[in-house]
């Protein structure tokens, strides 16, 4: 079921458009993992830099370095070699990764590059509202196209649903590019209408030189963090959302410009203006980083290849957190297989959503993932967004996919894996502040759970595809 991030309503979609989401969840399915997997697991590293390929003996001196920082962790060969094979791009040395916590924190970052820009903005956004944070953004990126530097936006037809076509009317008469992206009314399509092919990408480029991406939209309800939000005395009822977001500088961020302009041609956007998309970018810092966008066009999800095998080749601890959290039965599978061989599985997921039916089929399978070791813990003090992974200390990943079926069957995404010790520590000690702020579900007060709950989570878990 289509789901905008902040509660609205599927009803205010048409008869047709809910019958074509129920005939394209019917046809698609998801990969069998394990023999994909399997057909690449002698693949050997490609690295590239700035100055393009790495050498072989120069990889080989790469993943050794790592091992030495790392300690002895397998799944630095393991996960590198599946990695190449699955997702065809190579692993990037010589980046900058900056992590980003929270609304406020990213959108002063976002509002930085913006105001620095110098040649173009491209802005790839799931929702962008026509609020206070929204009408931020419009006002900057006005005023940079009247400046001359080039602005191009994409918005799902979806996710924009409730903001005014005023809104992005504005733009235009301000000389920006915009692109719905597949518009819900069939007679405004571009080609073949494919309503179920959701844009759920979070990513903004600047110059080619600097990208943002990770799971936050452009709204108000990301606009402060739980800490600021306190000191401000806002309303009791107001619900904070905890997010995660990177900044990345460095030779990948031509990976992720490369997928915007990708999107922007498969939705039959008017011709760019000529502008230096493609920079020559130079070392940024030490951070090995490979951009990974998923897209229902593609015989698989690549996102989700990779998290399996990322799981799959776990050998100490494992860290998701995530949002929407309605899992298939490879995953459901690969998770419980982790935990049984002594993996210490970890779900950090929501207390409270803003979809309550994508929330109970997520609690569905609780009692069996508890039966076989995983651990949960809810998140409470604010409305849990995030979509991150740590695994064995080493292996990261941050970006706009959920944990369902549609992430990995109908949207386009795009996710950032980051390897190295370095970074994790980053990561860790935020996910160390989450588990701090949750609850652990423990199985025998779980198996206590009134019937009333019970049936909600029955009735969710019969929509599980549609989620």
């Amino acid at each position: 079921m289509l789901r905008l991030s902040h509660g609205y309503s599927l009803m205010k979609l048409s008869i047709a458009a809910v019958l074509a989401l129920f005939a394209a969840a019917g046809c698609a399915a998801l990969p069998d993992t394990a023999a994909i997997i399997e057909r690449h697991t002698a693949q050997a590293a490609r690295f590239e830099s700035a100055r393009g390929a790495i050498s072989a003996p120069r990889s080989a001196a790469i993943i050794a370095d790592l091992k030495r920082k790392s300690g002895d962790i397998d799944i630095l060969d393991k996960q590198i070699a599946l990695e190449q094979a699955i997702v065809g791009s190579p692993l990037i040395v010589g980046n900058k990764v900056v992590l980003l916590q929270d609304g406020a924190a990213t959108y002063a970052s976002m509002f930085t590059a913006i105001r620095a820009a110098r040649d173009h903005i491209n802005l790839e956004s799931y929702i962008i509202e026509d609020d206070e944070i929204g009408r931020q953004f419009a006002d900057l990126l006005v005023a940079q196209q009247l400046r001359g530097i080039q602005v191009n936006v994409i918005y799902d037809s979806f996710g924009g649903i409730n903001t005014p076509l005023a809104f992005f009317d504005r733009l235009r008469a301000g000389g920006v590019n915009v692109l719905e992206f597949n518009p819900i009314n069939p007679l405004t399509a571009k080609g073949q209408w494919q309503f179920n092919n959701r844009d759920h990408r979070k990513l903004l480029i600047v110059d080619g030189r600097i990208a943002f991406i990770g799971g936050i939209n452009i709204s108000n309800v990301y606009s402060s963090s739980p800490v600021a939000r306190r000191a401000k005395k806002t309303a009791e009822n107001e619900i904070d959302w905890r997010d995660t977001d990177l900044q990345i500088e460095g030779p990948v961020v031509g990976e992720l410009q490369q997928l915007f302009l990708e999107s922007w041609a498969k939705q039959h956007g008017k011709p760019l203006l000529e502008k230096g998309y493609f920079p020559r970018l130079t070392v940024q810092g030490k951070d090995i980083v490979r951009a990974i966008g998923s897209t229902p066009d593609d015989p698989y999800s690549l996102i989700y290849l990779t998290l399996i095998s990322a799981i799959g080749n776990a050998e100490k601890d494992i860290y998701l957190t995530n949002a929407y959290f309605v899992p298939d039965p490879q995953l459901l599978k690969a998770l419980s297989d982790a935990a049984g061989r002594g993996v210490d599985v970890n779900l950090i997921l929501p207390s409270q959503s803003d979809s309550q039916i994508v929330f109970h089929a997520g609690r569905s399978n609780y009692s069996s993932l508890l039966k076989a070791g995983v651990k949960i813990h809810e998140r409470g003090g604010a409305l849990l967004h995030s979509k991150t992974a740590l695994i064995d200390g080493v292996w990261s990943c941050v970006g706009s996919t959920n944990l369902d079926w549609r992430s990995f069957l109908d949207n386009d995404e795009v996710n950032a894996v980051v390897l190295g010790r370095d970074f994790a520590r980053q990561m860790g000690a935020m996910i160390a502040r989450d588990l701090a702020a949750s609850e652990t579900i423990r199985l025998e007060d779980w198996e206590k759970r009134s019937l009333l709950l019970r049936l909600k989570e029955w009735a969710a878990h019969l929509l599980q595809r549609l989620l």
